[in-house]
Parts: C-alpha cells; sequence; structure tokens
C-alpha cells in the first residue's frame, strides 16, 4: 500500500514544478531598434602634400596654316623642323588663277568708274535723271569692293610665318591641289621660348591645385636639370578622349633650349591650399557617400558611437574607389561607412569592429 502511495506522489511532481514561479529570461542589452555599423576616423588631407603630374611639352599656339583659296601649289620652301622667322615666305599656290581674278576685277572698277563719271557729267547737263546718277555709284562701289576681294585673295595666295616658331608638320607637297582652308603647314611660336607642360589630372589632384601654383619640372632631355614653373591654366571640364582634366604649367625660369613639341616630361606641384578658403578635403570611401549628384552628398557621422548624425557635403571629385569631399565634414569624428543605407538622423547605433580589426 505504501509503494502505491509513494508511486502517485512521483506522478505528480511534474505537475507540481509547473505550477511553480518561472524563472527570469535573460534580457538582451541591445534595443530592437539598434543598428550596427562600422566607423572609421576621419582625417584631413595635407593641404601642402605635393603632386607629381606628367604630360607633353607644348607652346599652347600650334597654328594649321592654309591657303585662302584654292588651287595648285606651286612652292613649298620648308621642311619638318625647320626654324622659320615672323613673315617668311613659306608656300605658294599657282598665280594664275588668282592673277587673273585680279585684273578681272581691275578692269570691272575702271569700267564703273568711268561709267559712273559719264553719268554724273549727264547729270550736270540735265540729260541723266538721279536714279540713274545713283545707280552708277552704287556700281563704281561695288567694282571696288570686288577689287578689294580680289588683292586680298591674292596676298593669301601665299603662307608666310605667324612668328617665329618651327615647321612641326608639313601636310602638302609642290603640284598638289588643295581647297581653301586645307592645312598645309603647322607651325608654333617655339621661337619666343614660352613652352608649358601640359598634364593630365585626376578628378582629386583637380580639387587640389589652384591657378599661381608652383611646379618644377624635368625631362629626360635634359638630364639632371630643374625647369621652375607655376601653373597657368586649370580645365573646366572633362577631355572626352582621355576622361581627365588638365592643367598647363609655364616654364618661368631655366628656360630650355633643347626642347620639343610633344617632349615627354614629369612635374611636382606645390599645393598650398591652406591660403585658399575652403579647401579642407577628405578622402572617403565611395559607399559611404549618399543621394550624390555630382557636386553634394549625404554621409552619416557619429561623435559618440551611440548616436548618427546625418551631414551635407560639398564633393569636389569621384575617383574609382574613393569620393574627395571639400566642405561639410569639419568638427566630424567618425565617419560611418557600413550600415548607412538603415539609417536616419540620430538614429541609434552600435559600432561593429571591421573585418580588418577582427583578423
Amino acid at each position: 500500500m505504501k509503494t502505491l502511495k509513494y508511486t502517485g506522489l512521483l506522478l505528480c511532481l511534474p505537475f507540481l514544478q509547473a505550477c511553480g514561479p518561472k524563472p527570469k529570461a535573460v534580457t538582451s542589452n541591445i534595443n530592437n531598434d539598434t543598428i550596427p555599423v562600422q566607423v572609421m576616423a576621419l582625417q584631413q588631407q595635407n593641404a601642402s602634400a605635393p603632386i607629381t603630374v606628367s604630360g607633353k611639352f607644348t607652346t599652347d599656339d600650334e597654328v594649321m596654316l592654309s591657303f585662302k583659296t584654292g588651287g595648285i601649289i606651286s612652292t613649298v620652301n620648308v621642311s619638318e623642323g625647320d626654324a622659320v622667322k615672323r613673315g617668311q615666305l613659306l608656300a605658294t599656290l599657282n598665280p594664275t588663277d588668282i592673277n587673273a581674278q585680279l585684273q578681272q576685277a581691275q578692269l570691272a572698277n575702271e569700267k564703273a568708274e568711268r561709267d559712273y563719271q559719264r553719268v554724273q557729267n549727264l547729270y550736270k547737263d540735265s540729260v541723266a535723271t538721279l536714279e540713274q546718277l545713283q545707280n552708277g555709284k552704287t556700281a563704281m562701289q561695288q567694282a571696288r569692293q570686288q577689287l578689294n576681294m580680289a588683292a586680298f585673295n591674292q596676298q593669301y595666295s601665299q603662307i608666310r610665318a605667324p612668328k617665329d616658331g618651327y615647321i612641326l608638320k608639313k601636310l602638302a607637297n609642290v603640284r598638289q591641289q588643295v581647297t581653301a582652308g586645307t592645312a598645309v603647314l603647322q607651325t608654333n611660336g617655339a621661337g619666343a621660348g614660352k613652352w608649358m607642360l601640359r598634364v593630365s589630372i585626376s578628378d582629386h589632384e583637380w580639387a587640389m591645385l589652384q591657378v599661381n601654383d608652383e611646379a618644377s619640372i624635368e625631362t629626360t632631355a635634359l638630364p639632371g636639370q630643374t625647369l621652375q614653373g607655376k601653373v597657368t591654366r586649370r580645365s573646366e571640364g572633362v577631355d572626352a578622349a582621355t576622361g581627365t582634366f588638365s592643367a598647363d604649367i609655364t616654364i618661368t625660369a631655366n628656360k630650355p633650349q633643347a626642347i620639343a613639341a610633344g617632349m615627354f616630361g614629369k612635374a611636382i606641384i606645390s599645393v598650398k591650399h591652406d591660403k585658399v578658403k575652403g579647401s579642407q578635403t577628405w578622402q572617403i570611401p565611395y559607399e559611404a557617400l549618399l543621394d550624390g549628384d555630382g557636386a553634394n552628398g549625404y554621409v552619416f557621422v557619429t561623435d559618440d558611437n551611440k548616436t548618427a548624425r546625418k551631414l551635407k557635403v560639398s564633393v569636389a571629385g569621384i575617383e574609382k574607389n574613393t569620393v574627395t569631399i571639400s566642405g561639410g565634414l569639419a568638427g566630424a569624428r567618425s565617419l560611418i561607412i557600413s550600415g548607412s543605407a538603415y539609417l536616419t538622423d540620430n538614429s541609434p547605433i552600435i559600432v561593429q569592429p571591421s573585418k580588418t580589426a577582427a583578423k
């Protein structure tokens, strides 16, 4: 009988435990609205860091020379590489056609003057009308302009050097027929010594350098010699062929004697952005920029690693993996680089270690 009582008691134990007080559940310290993010420290770029660039020498005054009228080339007095002086005769057209046109214009002008003089005398004798006198004067003026145009065309049936320089290319030969405006010779003004190095620059470099920044230039044609120059032009648009911006560095000191157009050179530009208002720049990952429109965008930063703050920034340049920011991040401590898509202004966050740090 006792055995039955103990067995019943044992069977009731599970029910008694189920009716008893439950243990407290372990609660998480992380709020369900808290968003995990990764951050990086913000550091301003050194505005005085030099920029190394490369390009080709040019004089920026290369000219394609052509004839005003078409015809057959009679003479070409120069070859590629020849030095020329301002006003020097370089090429001429066969003069037969243009001389005939000039003579016709001269004869037509002489006839118009005679006709006008005759009508003027008849008008004085009251034989010719005022209308006839005016028409005669107009015909004479038209003939005179035709003569001026023919004389002008004769003058430009020959090519003369516009300034001291060199022949870069000869594009046509003697006895070749050319139309008006067809390039015959290409020259430059290298005789004046106004050489410059035209270089390609990236978006980030474009944002950093300014006109009048000083530079030192070297070329393999002048081993051991350094040329001094300064930035005189910074393009305001991207070259469609190269996809980069360009800048001109004009040589100001130690001007070379042995430089040719198209020769390769390297330059180191000393950037002095600390003298330019709003010259602070930061390099941030491309993924951290939100709603970018080319000039502006938004990023999230945090100062206490607990709350995200949304900032509007100015975009100075976009490269393959990074973005150059020129304004809006002053005073910010850390940039949120992961998880930004889920954030709003003042969102609570929890900072997680980056994969690189975890390794």
